[in-house]
């Protein structure tokens, strides 16, 4: 039977020879080799018995409770006898400290899930297990290469662009000009499974999507059915030009947030116009600036009868409400999709919509209606399938979190390691099946 004190310090192969208590209330543990398959020699693998020397190794382990633990390792070099054998001598290894490792193969797991997905920087992880930067990066990158690899095939696909740090002057080597560069990168997120995000690429460009698509084996492209984006047209060029069979489907969101940018392009322009300066708190419409933006369903009857009164008194031309309206007819047309995506509905809705703006003629409404029609494919095929770029949107949170507990990344390789590990915990995890679900008391 093990000894109590090996079995606590649980290391398979080593065995714990003696606990000493430094001054400090360090601990200093020495261990030896009881893993009989450390005396093989590494090239042929013969075991050995001739003992060419003792040595004493201290590789970085765990700390105990508060107390850093201080791991002392006497282990044996030994010759190998195989004639024919390349290898004169070696030293005993386990699989949980290496040959040339200075830390133990638990630490640097530790490390790897506490940069990994614990999303902390490499130089506080370092510094807790009193290791350099190197050695934290390097084993949370073996740990990351390991677990990454090729995305899964996904029938729903969102694509989104996030800012990798702020706008910075560059210089441009074949120019000799500095000139401002805006660092975007593009992520590709798994929206049917739990793939989280599936990859990213510097840049927002119709290239930069198109090329990390052709990237991607056949099953993966031929498997997407729907691809979910904002109204952007390098996006939208992209995907059709690189999967051509998938259907498009724009965010709703988005839409709501145009309708939104709309009215109060109107309220700044209908205050202007009247007033020549911009709004006040004087001005009823730009105390009631929220008010305009909140959803009808979300504001008091109250609330909504001094919105109605106060714009009205305040925009003798209208315009203001009259862009309210054309908001909220929007709305009412997105939001036929949570009813089921009749066709009929959302042919009424739309008829609505349009003919609500064309009756008010306001060029910033004008200019919404164009908006819609020139996407409405997209935006048709979301009031029938529902399908948002919601967890997209989650996912740039995810990857701006990454980015300001690292204080940002000079490599893009690193960054995009770190992001991509960060946001596919999901599929990392291991749910407890109900079966095994231990009995109530």
């Amino acid at each position: 039977m093990e000894h109590g004190t090996t079995i606590l310090f649980g290391v398979p192969g080593l065995g714990v020879r003696a606990v000493e208590v430094e001054p400090g209330g360090g601990r200093v543990v020495h261990v030896v080799t009881v893993d009989e398959g450390a005396s093989a020699c590494p090239s042929c693998g013969v075991f050995s018995t001739s003992l060419k020397q003792n040595r004493t190794t201290a590789p970085k382990d765990l700390p105990y409770g508060d107390m850093a633990l201080v791991v002392r390792w006497h282990k044996r070099r030994l010759r190998c006898r195989e004639v024919g054998c390349p290898r004169q001598t070696f030293t005993e290894t386990i699989e949980q400290v290496p040959a040339g490792a200075r830390v133990t193969g638990r630490l640097r797991r530790a490390m790897a899930t506490a940069i990994g997905d614990a999303n902390r920087s490499v130089s506080e992880v370092a510094a807790a297990h009193n290791v350099g930067w190197p050695t934290a990066h390097r084993a949370f990158v073996a740990v990351a290469d390991a677990v990454l690899g090729e995305p899964a095939p996904t029938t729903v696909l969102g694509i989104d662009e996030t800012r990798r740090g702020k706008p910075r002057w560059e210089l441009d080597l074949v120019t000799g000009t500095w000139v401002v560069t805006d660092r975007w990168h593009t992520g590709f997120v798994d929206l049917s499974g739990d793939g989280g995000l599936l990859g990213q690429v510097v840049g927002r460009r119709a290239k930069n999507v198109t090329d990390w698509l052709a990237g991607r084996p056949p099953v993966f492209r031929d498997t997407i059915e729907f691809v979910a984006i904002d109204p952007s047209a390098a996006y939208a060029a992209a995907v059709r030009a690189a999967l051509p069979d998938a259907q498009l489907v724009v965010d709703h969101f988005h839409l709501v947030k145009l309708a939104n940018d709309t009215v109060t392009k109107v309220r700044r322009r209908v205050t202007y116009d009247a007033s020549g300066h911009r709004g006040r708190k004087t001005n009823p419409e730009w105390t009631n600036r929220r008010r305009l933006l909140t959803a009808r369903e979300n504001l008091s009857q109250q609330r909504f009868t001094q919105m109605w009164n106060q714009c009205m008194e305040a925009d003798d031309t209208g315009q203001i409400i009259a862009a309210w309206i054309a908001k909220e007819e929007l709305r009412a047309l997105l939001a036929t999709a949570a009813r089921g995506g009749n066709r009929s509905d959302i042919a009424h809705h739309k008829h609505r919509f349009h003919t609500w703006c064309a009756n008010i003629d306001i060029p910033e409404v004008t200019t919404l209606a164009q908006t819609i029609e020139t996407w409405w494919p997209e935006i048709e095929a979301f009031c029938r399938t529902r399908i948002t770029n919601a967890r997209t949107e989650g996912t740039n949170r995810l990857i701006k979190e990454v980015g300001r507990r690292a204080c940002g990344f000079r490599n893009p390789e690193n960054h995009r390691r770190r992001v991509r590990f960060y946001c596919t915990r999901q599929t990392r995890r291991n749910p407890v099946l109900e079966g095994q679900l231990p009995p109530q008391s």
